[in-house]
């Protein structure tokens, strides 16, 4: 026999040797049921169905492939489970990841794969976990004005008692106590696929926190600890946020100590955009790791916003920080996420501010423009600024350019836009 053909025949016969190894192609089912029934299912953040809910995977997602030619499952799995008027749960239903190489040596990777075919979640009612009605004291109004600023030692004494630290088994993180009786604001990403988690207060006692709500999209979560009386931060009337007003952070960073402060100003306040249409408010006061879900506070001692996230040259999470670009999810929107999870429990809606307001939302070519209302500074562009019903002046100043400046006539509700161009200094 020829040598080509002996070398055709040796390469037929290593298949045909192979093929009993490939695994079946028959699917296996993943079949997830609540109590009550009729939850929706997402699994990785896409809707799947309701309860309860049988999704088809390649069985090779369930069982360890010996091949090359299985099915693995390239990522981990996280599925949430809820339904209006009852808390929500999250679980990581994989294991993993583990590690693959081929017969020839040469290819590699990973895999994981998913734990049961069978998961069940009991829902809690709200009203079984959340017992008392929830109140914000009443904050901006028409005497705002008249409120005494607090110095930054003073608005640590009083607002540190109410931070806490969460750990679970995957992530450590900061939050805030909204309520006397153990209610806790913090970032989903800090609580993401937990049931409970660890809750360490300032006195340093320990206590076991349920998770009653999450919500990816804004990134915002509550967690609830038993007990009375405990110290809380009341939320901002978000009217009354200034561009430019001094702010303080408080957490617990990585390689820090423990309930840490910052000071800076808000920097601007912007919307996401999308339909949900966020609010965040961007701040120079620093936030690192482990900061994430603590307050941002002003000079009065009221919440404006959730540290969230810091700014990156890069969409790497570990890519080099930008200084002094930090971000923090609105008071406004965790009112709004209160109200979603506890409707009939109180939850608070900001107080109507007897100061007419519109917004004016400011642009410049080239940005990174100061910005000055009425002779303050307010902020760079771009910006979106709250201002009082009446008649503002506007300026803009940038290094090499000429002033630029305007008077505009504010109407309650209004929303105004500039995007000027600043000329060459000559």
């Amino acid at each position: 026999m020829q040598p080509s053909r002996r070398n055709c025949l040796c390469a037929s016969l290593a298949w045909l040797a192979l093929l009993p190894l490939a695994p079946r192609t028959t699917a296996e089912s993943l079949t997830i049921t609540s109590k009550p029934t009729g939850a929706t299912v997402e699994i990785n953040g896409v809707v799947v169905g309701t309860t309860p809910c049988k999704i088809k995977y390649p069985g090779g997602y369930f069982h360890q492939t010996h091949t090359v030619f299985g099915n693995r499952l390239h990522y981990a799995l996280l599925v949430k489970v809820y339904k209006d008027g009852y808390t929500s749960r999250e679980m990581k239903i994989t294991e993993g990841p583990f590690e693959w190489v081929s017969l020839n040596g040469r290819d590699h990777g990973r895999y994981w794969l998913i734990k049961t075919s069978n998961v069940s979640v009991d829902l809690e009612p709200i009203s079984a976990a959340y017992h008392s009605s929830l109140r914000v004291p009443p904050a901006g109004n028409s005497m705002i004005a008249s409120r005494r600023e607090l110095p930054t030692e003073r608005l640590v004494e009083i607002a540190s008692p109410a931070v806490v630290e969460i750990e679970s088994s995957e992530a450590r993180g900061s939050g805030f106590l909204i309520s006397d009786d153990g209610l806790i604001a913090t970032n989903h990403h800090v609580v993401e696929g937990h049931a409970t988690v660890d809750v360490e207060l300032q006195d340093d006692s320990r206590l076991l926190g349920k998770v009653l709500y999450t919500d990816e999209r804004s990134d915002l979560a509550i967690v609830k600890i038993e007990g009375k009386g405990f110290p809380f931060l009341p939320l901002a009337e978000f009217s009354q946020v200034r561009v430019g007003e001094t702010v303080i952070a408080i957490g617990n960073p990585e390689h820090g100590a423990v309930h840490t402060v910052t000071r800076g100003i808000i920097s601007a306040v912007a919307s996401r955009g999308g339909p949900s249409g966020e609010t965040v408010i961007q701040t120079d006061a620093a936030i690192n790791f482990g900061n994430s879900g603590g307050p941002l506070i002003n000079s009065y001692g009221e919440v404006v916003g959730v540290n969230t996230w810091i700014a990156r040259k890069t969409d790497d999470p570990q890519g080099v920080q930008l200084q002094g670009i930090n971000f923090a999810i609105s008071s406004v929107d965790l009112a709004r996420a209160l109200r979603r999870f506890a409707p009939e429990a109180g939850a608070p809606s900001a107080a109507p501010s007897k100061v007419k307001t519109g917004t004016i939302s400011v642009a410049s070519d080239p940005g990174g423009a100061e910005i000055y209302v009425d002779g303050k500074f307010a902020g760079q562009t771009p910006s979106t600024i709250p201002l009082s019903s009446g008649t503002h002046r506007i300026e803009l100043r940038s290094a090499g350019r000429k002033n630029w400046g305007r008077e505009l006539d504010v109407i309650e509700g209004s929303q105004l836009t500039l995007h000027p161009i600043l000329e060459i200094q000559p």
